[in-house]
């Protein structure tokens, strides 16, 4: 009997030349059942097989097969993210973390702007009434108790991100801030500064009281007592940064470190010692927290904590991904995850040296 020639495959994927899940698989020497975990931001897969799965989709340029997922019985997530941050910078790592997450695994994010004690309840209203399947809240509106509580009431799978309390009816991703600051501080401390001026974040945001406690914990640790007269208010913003680190720098014994509690106070506060004729480091050391593009965008360059803004944004998506998946099935999958931070030395740290006092109290007029 004759055997027939076996037929080409004639699927668009082939026709076309476009990389198919088995190529994927082949150079990422797995299987393509592995694969497709990943694509759909499964958790039962390790980092180190999921980081090599998306580096073979990115060499590839792998496009999933949306029409198959949805015969599937899987159809396309909708993930909201809503946002109202200050920082351009911190905003922008987040949204290119969550962007190639959500591309990564053929989820569709809706990016909504609100303004903050404003309409975010709206806002969040009508994300919801559109039809998003959860929503991501990174800061400051992980902390919007008139949004948590709408989301809580209308039961929709949310991840807050970067709060220093995670409720407990939501998942979150964040770091230690309370240990990330008092690790900065001891840092001061051995380079020899007792007198270190420390500029809050924003009042409402939990992330904030906690960096306050642990710059606090390192001093009581090398027995110096707290005074409040080291402590500028912020929110944030570079204005903010501006105006807390005139507050410090005006004092009669001014500090000769300052720590600010992100790096847009703390490029504020080089900007404001630059005026007044301060060198920085040899004068007065300052110190930021996020490590943002800011960091590394002004001289000198910034000592600060490096929190993975972008694989934060990155694990949200993935984790709520989770939490729809639990729920499809029955199940239940909220968590809290801290990712690991960093302590960056750059050229803005130094050991404390004496100055003289009109230096340190002269305006922008002088």
């Amino acid at each position: 009997m004759a055997i027939r020639p076996r037929k080409p495959r004639t699927s668009s994927a082939r026709q076309s030349g476009a990389p198919t899940i088995a190529d994927v698989a082949e150079l990422a020497g797995v299987s393509a059942m592995t694969v497709s975990r990943v694509i759909n931001a499964e958790s039962n897969v390790r980092e180190e097989t999921r980081e090599t799965v998306n580096a073979a989709i990115a060499t590839l340029n792998y496009a999933p097969n949306r029409a198959a997922r949805n015969l599937a019985g899987a159809g396309q997530v909708r993930m909201g993210l809503l946002f109202s941050n200050p920082s351009a910078a911190y905003l922008s790592e987040f949204l290119l973390g969550g962007l190639d997450q959500s591309s990564r695994s053929d989820i569709q994010l809706i990016v909504q702007k609100c303004e903050i004690d404003d309409h975010e309840r709206d806002v969040a209203e009508r994300l919801i009434a559109g039809g998003v399947d959860g929503i991501i809240l990174p800061p400051p509106l992980c902390d919007s108790r008139s949004v948590l509580d709408l989301l809580i009431e209308r039961n929709v799978p949310t991840v807050v991100v970067a709060t220093g309390s995670p409720p407990a009816e939501v998942a979150a991703v964040s770091i230690d801030d309370r240990a990330a600051a008092c690790e900065m501080t001891r840092h001061l401390l051995t380079l020899g500064h007792n007198r270190i001026g420390f500029i809050e974040g924003n009042p409402n945001l939990t992330a904030s009281a906690e960096r306050l406690e642990g710059y606090k914990d390192a001093l009581a640790e090398a027995g110096i007592a707290f005074d409040e007269a080291l402590v500028a208010s912020g929110l944030f913003t570079y204005r903010s940064g501006l105006d807390a680190a005139d507050e410090l720098l005006e004092q009669d014994d001014a500090p000769t470190a300052i720590f600010a509690s992100n790096d847009d106070m703390a490029a504020a506060t080089v900007a404001v010692a630059h005026r007044r004729g301060l060198d920085v480091p040899g004068d007065l050391t300052v110190c930021g927290f996020d490590d943002t593009a800011i960091a590394t965008t002004i001289w000198p360059e910034l000592t600060t904590i490096h929190q993975p803004i972008a694989d934060m944004s990155r694990a949200a998506v993935e984790m709520l991904a989770g939490i729809l998946r639990a729920r499809r099935n029955g199940g239940n999958d909220k968590r809290h995850m801290t990712l690991d931070y960093t302590l960056i030395r750059r050229q803005s740290d130094a050991a404390p040296r004496r100055r003289p006092r009109s230096r340190a109290r002269a305006t922008a007029s002088d």
